[in-house]
């Protein structure tokens, strides 16, 4: 009878622990169950450029969407304090980062997620010089360089032009510590460069034919995509190169940038009946395509990045939950573009979404999409 006893309590205590055991299985929603309600850290690069802080936001929001929490840091141009921000992350326990950098000096903050099993998606910009990470979303950069390129084209009707009446432009790139400056610039030029090298086109200023050009390119640079310094240069190549000439075009490579290069030159006499160069950019800042409405900025880049961050999360999600990541609308760069996801280390997974090139024609775009702000959106109507 003590035997049968014994034997009875072992059974229930033998059920009792096939009943815990199945009734952790068994809650949350299958095999994402254990990663409900785990951080990801978001870590943007600065909130001077429009663009970071809807990214920082829409990336937030389709994190909480899916049941994650989210916490977003912004470096404010500086990577160290981006640095700190990562360490924070990983000692608040994230599952996850989504880090668009400032520069290769990230690459330690990297490494250490790497040390600590975190997995990291480079957002929107390369992490370069670093092995520590496998995933990189972001646009068709050297596509979006070749839209730029194609806007002086066609603004600058340089299929139909003559080197006895040539067309006069000048130069600038984005951040030498962004590694998608160089995308940009290249693309660009692979449109121009025909027309230079015909006599078409004349350069104004420093003229890298490619950003592999390192010292040229170093002089048309903008630190930290900083306005301030796009229109400090612009002002002193109207006052010394461009003094006796009157440029037709300009190659910005971004919106904040090209609008600092309007300021610039509509202070100068010359461009003050507000006959502007042609000037292109990047990212359809409300500010960009209210100007592009107005028929001062030329032309921009619509990266829709509300898709972006959607599919930067649906990734995140794929990773933490162990599954093959298959990204609805993006791309998985392969052959010659395979080289976009090339840090220097590694070639990691590069997820590709495309850009539409935006003028006047169709500046609507970014607006029926639901690109802006409703405060934006105002202004635009």
């Amino acid at each position: 009878m003590k035997k049968l006893s014994m034997l009875l309590a072992m059974l229930v205590a033998i059920g009792s622990l096939g009943f815990a055991k199945g009734g952790q299985q068994g809650s949350g929603s299958g095999s994402g169950s254990t990663s409900q309600g785990a951080l990801v850290g978001i870590a943007m690069p600065e909130t001077h450029v429009q663009r970071w802080q809807k990214d920082g936001a829409n990336l937030k929001a389709a994190v909480e969407k899916l049941g994650y929490r989210a916490e977003v840091a912004y470096g404010d141009a500086d990577q160290n304090r981006q640095n700190q921000q990562i360490q924070n992350f990983l000692t608040n326990g994230a599952k996850l980062l989504i880090v668009s950098n400032l520069n290769d000096g990230v690459a330690s903050a990297i490494a250490d997620a790497a040390q600590d099993k975190v997995p990291v998606i480079a957002y929107d910009r390369l992490i370069m010089n670093s092995g520590d990470y496998d995933y990189y979303i972001t646009f068709n950069n050297l596509k979006v360089g070749q839209f730029q390129g194609q806007g002086l084209e066609t603004g600058l009707k340089l299929k139909e032009a003559s080197p006895d009446a040539p067309k006069y432009i000048t130069l600038f790139a984005g951040s030498p510590t962004d590694n998608n400056a160089k995308f940009f610039f290249d693309g660009a030029m692979s449109v121009l460069n025909p027309y230079i090298k015909s006599g078409v086109l004349k350069v104004i200023g420093p003229y890298p034919e490619t950003s592999a050009d390192n010292a040229n390119f170093q002089r048309i640079a903008t630190e930290n995509w900083q306005a301030p310094v796009a229109k400090t240069r612009m002002e002193n190549l109207l006052n010394n190169d461009a003094a006796n000439v009157v440029l037709d075009g300009v190659l910005a490579p971004n919106d904040t940038l090209a609008r600092a290069i309007i300021e610039a030159c509509l202070a100068d006499a010359k461009y003050a009946d507000g006959k502007l160069p042609v000037v292109t950019g990047q990212d359809a800042e409300a500010d960009s395509v209210l100007s592009i409405k107005n028929g001062q900025q030329y032309m921009t880049v619509f990266k829709d990045t509300a898709k972006l961050a959607e599919a930067a999360v649906l990734l995140a999600d794929q990773i933490i939950k162990g599954q093959t990541p298959s990204i609805p609308g993006a791309t998985l760069a392969s052959g010659d573009i395979a080289s976009i996801g090339d840090t220097g280390k590694k070639r990691v997974k590069a997820y590709l979404l495309e850009p539409v090139i935006l003028t006047k024609d169709n500046w609507q775009l970014p607006l029926n999409a639901g690109h802006f702000t409703p405060e934006e959106a105002a202004r635009l109507k």
